[in-house]
This record gives C-alpha cells, structure tokens and sequence, in this order.
C-alpha cells in the first residue's frame, strides 16, 4: 500500500471513528471522509469493527443524495436492500460491508433493470446474474444501479430514457460509455468502487474521462457464471480509486479450475521488480494522431516509465493501415442493434418510439450486411488474436492513449446525432480501445495526467491475453511515482 494510502487510512479514519461511533451521530461530516478512503480501507474499518456495514452503507446514501442531483450517475436506489444487507451477518471477505454500484445494463433481482433504453423502462429484473450474485456472496452490498447509454451502445453516456450522466471534473461534458455512471460515481465519492463493463472500451474509456483506474480483463479471466459466445468478447470488473481495489476484486471474480482460461494469478499485492520493455504508438490503427493535449499527456507517461527503468520503444501499430476491423467491428456491433429492433416489433412497438436514432441506425446497417458479414468479422477476430500475440511476444507491455481526445462535451455522441456523422466521431473516438476487446488482450486506463483544462485523460497500458498481473505491478509503479489518490473533482466538496 502506497504511503500516502496509509497516511490516510490512519488520519482519514480517526476522524471518521470518532464522528461515527456512537450510532453515526454526525453522518453530514462524516461522509466525506469515509468518500476518501478506497474499498479495502472502508472493509478494514468495518472488520475492525470501527465503523459498521450500515453506516458505510448510510454514508454512501448520504454522498449520493448529496451529489447525485448534480451528475445522474445513479439511477435507480436499491436503498432499503443495502441497508437489510447491511444488518445482516456478514461474510469473511475482503470487501464485506463494502457499498458499490452494479451497472444498469446486469440483471439484480427485483431492481428495475433498463439497460438504458426506453423499450425496459420498466422492466424489473427476475434473476440475479452470476457475477453480482458473486459479489453479493463477497459481502459487497449494492446501493443503487448506475448510468448507462442505450444497451451499452455508445462511448458516451447520454440515454434519452435515464438523461446524461454528467462529468465530475466539468458538468458540461461526457463521462465516456458506456460504464459512465460508475466511473462518475467513483470519481465523485458516491461509493468507492463500481461494478463495470467492457464491450468496446466501455470501462477504460469512462475511466479516462473521469480520473479513475480502469482494468478490462483478459477475455475468459473473470468467472461470468456463464458461455460468453458474443462476437464481441465482453469483460466485466470493476471502475475504481486505487490499483488494490481492482486487484483484489479481480481475485476473488477470476475463473478456476475447468472454467479458467488461464492460471489463476490472485490478488496481485505490490509491484514487480521486473525491468519491462513498452512498446509506445501514438497514432491509432488508421494513421489518426491524436489530439496535441493527449499526446503531451502520452508523451509524459511514456517518460515516467522511463524514469522508472523501463524500455520504452517507439513502436508501429499492429494493425496500421487495417481498415477491415471497422467493417468487423460494426459487423458483429450491429447484430444486437438488429436484435433489439426485432424485439421491440415482437413486442407490439415501433421501434422508432422506443429505441434510440443509433441504435436504429445500426440495425439498418446491419439488414444491408452480406449474409456472411458476421461469420467473416468472426473468422477475422482470430486473426486480430493472431496478430497481437505476436505484437506481444516482442513487448511486456504496450502505451497508447484511450481516447483521442479529452473528455468531450455533452452532445457531441449524443445518440440523436445524425447516424453517419455519430459513427465517424465515435469510431475514430474509441479507436484505441476496441481491438483489445477482438484480441481479447487485457488493457488498463491509469489516471496519470490532466489537461490545462482540468479534464482528466488517462494513459492505455495493454499486456499478452492472460498479462493482468504484469499490468498490475506496473500499475502500482505508476500510481506511487505519480498519485492520483488525493485529486478530487470540484463536485467532490459537494
């Protein structure tokens, strides 16, 4: 643990116990402070017996009312099931008593579940889904469900149905997508680490626009309690403050045993001592630099890791001049579009009134496809695999950014942009992202630098399938030499 995590887990925490022991008495003050301490510091507090799983639980409902009506991060309360839970015996776990966010697109049962759109508005979910069932049986204690674009559809989040979720660092713009509700809660205190998922960039993406850590697994790492047999390859973990939090989340989530498709790596606890050689490319597949502040902020990355005693080498994208992933992309994205559209006709609606301008957009890409467009995009995605394993066997690690530009703001990925000029801004806006989610490699977004703006804009670290515990103890390299623990949004002082 860094020192200045332990400086304020013991100074942080004195304040906190003597607020809120007895019975919480002073809960307006004592909110914030609990906001400053990361989940493990929050589970040791309550295993100390120092404060209760209710009244972390309280706490959390008090920051969220505090600071929601400011960000829309959260969308639904599940208040009165946090605080059963919370009197309820807990379990031996490392994050028991814990509140958190589960993303809005992951069936809880009994929660109005709206995967964003207006076709579920009022869906209520009649099963739980393995991962959250898993973290239930972790002792972390769901407060709410968080913000999310239109079935996870766009790298902004901006659902007509739920209403934008609004930046931290500046309410006027994007907190990326589609995992921004949780990265803006994270950032915001509202609860110190959310659930979170990855199907294009979607929890590195909001992790760079909201100052957060964000790691998408390996595909196969996380045990999902079911087949993923999507064309594109899903990751679920966690958005949160500290590399610890998302260490040990991913420890107690990994697959084992038959489910595995790697070996199991534990709770990765500290940093390696291993020099690595990181590749740095600048520019995205397609030859497209990006913009002058997050280059500077790539660049400064880059010389940290050097600093550090790493290699870094200038390197070519693996991909440079590949139009064909776009094609692939938008081939195996748009299946789901098309699906939705059939689904709300199944169900006696025009899909016009219930589903969103892209998302109907996309499914009229997807009915003019060739009728093999998603076997071929399926039979390519091996050879992305293919081709980043051989990118890997020359790099430990590899340095690119995570978007192409800083947070944008609201509007300009709103769902109801015209389709053709939406698809050009967010293809060349996740450009960086995506084909880690083809390869199936897992990549981080690490909070390193901010603009003159003031807007964070994070750096994308990427290892060999199966490499979380190499990005791992990098991570915690990167977060002692260049904290990020004790910058806190405007809209953290509520």
């Amino acid at each position: 643990m860094p020192c200045s995590r332990r400086f304020i887990l013991k100074s942080t925490a004195a304040c906190v116990v003597a607020s809120a022991i007895p019975g919480f008495a002073n809960k307006a003050n004592a909110a914030p402070d609990l906001a400053r301490l990361d989940a493990l510091a929050q589970a040791e507090l309550v295993r100390k017996r120092e404060v209760s799983a209710l009244e972390l639980v309280d706490a959390a409902i008090h920051r969220i009312d505090q600071v929601n009506p400011k960000l829309n991060a959260m969308v639904t309360a599940m208040f009165d099931r946090a605080r059963k839970a919370a009197r309820k015996p807990l379990p031996n776990g490392p994050f028991a008593g814990v509140p958190s966010l589960a993303k809005d697109v992951n069936d809880y049962k009994g929660v109005r579940t709206t995967f964003g759109s207006r076709l579920f508005a009022d869906n209520i979910s009649t099963k739980t889904e393995p991962l959250l069932a898993a973290y239930d049986r972790a002792g972390i204690i769901f407060v709410g469900k968080s913000n999310t674009p239109e079935y996870g559809f766009l790298p902004t989040t901006e659902p007509l149905l739920l209403g934008p979720c609004r930046n931290p660092w500046n309410t006027e713009h994007s907190t990326g997508g589609s995992s921004g509700g949780a990265a803006a809660a994270v950032a915001a205190g509202m609860v110190p680490f959310a659930h979170a998922n990855d199907i294009g960039g979607s929890i590195r993406i909001p992790a760079s626009c909201c100052g957060v850590f964000g790691l998408k697994p390996s595909f196969g790492r996380i045990d999902l309690g079911y087949a993923d047999v999507s064309g594109v390859m899903v990751a679920d973990h966690m958005e949160t403050r500290s590399v610890r939090d998302s260490a040990m989340a991913l420890s107690i989530t990994e697959a084992t045993g038959r489910k595995a498709a790697f070996a199991p790596i534990g709770y990765v606890s500290g940093p390696g001592g291993k020099k690595l050689k990181i590749a740095l490319t600048m520019d995205n597949a397609l030859g497209a630099a990006p913009a002058a502040d997050v280059k500077a902020a790539i660049e400064r990355s880059a010389k940290l890791c050097a600093d550090l005693g790493h290699e870094v080498i200038p390197a070519a994208h693996p991909l440079a001049g590949d139009h064909q992933i776009i094609e692939a992309y938008i081939a195996l994205f748009a299946t789901d579009a098309a699906a939705l559209v059939k689904l709300a006709r199944k169900r006696g609606f025009d899909p016009s009134s219930v589903l969103e301008p892209w998302t109907l957009g996309n499914a009229a890409v997807f009915e003019k496809l060739p009728k093999d467009a998603v076997q071929k995009a399926l039979a390519y995605r091996l050879e992305i695999v293919r081709r980043l394993d051989a990118f890997f066997a020359k790099y430990d690690a590899w340095l690119t950014p995570v978007v192409d530009r800083a947070p944008p703001k609201l509007g300009e990925l709103a769902p109801t942009i015209p389709y053709a000029t939406l698809r050009e801004r967010s293809l060349a806006y996740a450009s960086y992202t995506a084909l880690h989610n083809f390869a199936g490699t897992p990549a981080m977004s690490v909070p390193l630098f901010w603009n003159d703006a003031g807007l964070p804009i994070g750096s994308q670290f990427s290892a060999a399938r199966g490499g979380e515990k190499t990005l791992l103890e990098l991570a915690y390299q990167l977060e002692a030499a260049q904290p990020w623990a004790a910058k806190y949004p405007p809209v953290f002082a509520g």
